[in-house]
C-alpha cells in the first residue's frame, strides 16, 4: 500500500502540489472541455497523436537497432511494427479511433480502480470524497464505453467526449486536492 503521510506532513511538498495542482488542474479542465465540445476533434487528433508516436518509435527502435546490433531480427521487426501500425493510423484514423476506443475503455477501468485505491489511501483528508466520486465516474464511463462499443460512430464520437470527460474531472479533482491542501498547511 502507498503511504501518503509523508507527503501530507511535509509543508514544502505540500505547497508545491498545491500550487502545481492548481496550473495543471486548470489545464485538464480546459482540455476536457475542448474534447467534450469537439468530440470528433479530440478522437481524430488522439489518434493521430498516437499514430505519430509509434511512428517516431519505429524509427527510433529501427536506428538503435541498426546502432547496436544490426542482425537483430527481433528489433527490426518491433520497429517494422511500430513503423506499420503508426503509418496505418496515420493513414486510417478511424480504425486507430476504434483501436484507440479499446484501449481508453480498459484506462477507464483501470483509472477507477487506481482511484478506489487512491480514495481509501487519503480517507482522512477532507477532500478524499472527490477522488473517490472520480473513481466511480471512471467506473460508470468504462462500462458505458464497453456498451457503446457495438457501433463505430459512437465509438468515434465517444472518444473525445469521455476523454474530454475524464480531463475534466480529473482537472476539478486535482483544484479540489490542491485546495483542501493549502487549508491543511
Amino acid at each position: 500500500m502507498l503511504n501518503y503521510s509523508i507527503f501530507i506532513n511535509n509543508e514544502d511538498v505540500t505547497k508545491k502540489f498545491a500550487k502545481y495542482s492548481q496550473i495543471y488542474g486548470i489545464i485538464f479542465i480546459a482540455l476536457g472541455l475542448l474534447g467534450i465540445l469537439f468530440p470528433g476533434i479530440m478522437s481524430l487528433t488522439s489518434a493521430l497523436f498516437i499514430g505519430w508516436l509509434m511512428l517516431l518509435g519505429g524509427f527510433i527502435i529501427a536506428a538503435q537497432t541498426w546502432q547496436v546490433n544490426k542482425k537483430d531480427w527481433l528489433g527490426w521487426l518491433k520497429a517494422l511494427l511500430y513503423i506499420v501500425v503508426g503509418a496505418m493510423i496515420i493513414l486510417n484514423p478511424l480504425s486507430g479511433i476504434i483501436a484507440l476506443g479499446i484501449l481508453i475503455t480498459a484506462y477507464f477501468f483501470i483509472d477507477s480502480i487506481l482511484n478506489f485505491i487512491l480514495a481509501f489511501n487519503i480517507k482522512p483528508a477532507s477532500s478524499w470524497w472527490i477522488v473517490l466520486l472520480n473513481a466511480i465516474l471512471s467506473l460508470a464511463i468504462g462500462i458505458y464505453f464497453l456498451y457503446a462499443m457495438a457501433n463505430p460512430i459512437k465509438t468515434t464520437l465517444l472518444v473525445g467526449i469521455f476523454v474530454g470527460i475524464s480531463l475534466f474531472f480529473d482537472g476539478v479533482m486535482l483544484l479540489t486536492l490542491a485546495s483542501a491542501s493549502k487549508k491543511e498547511s
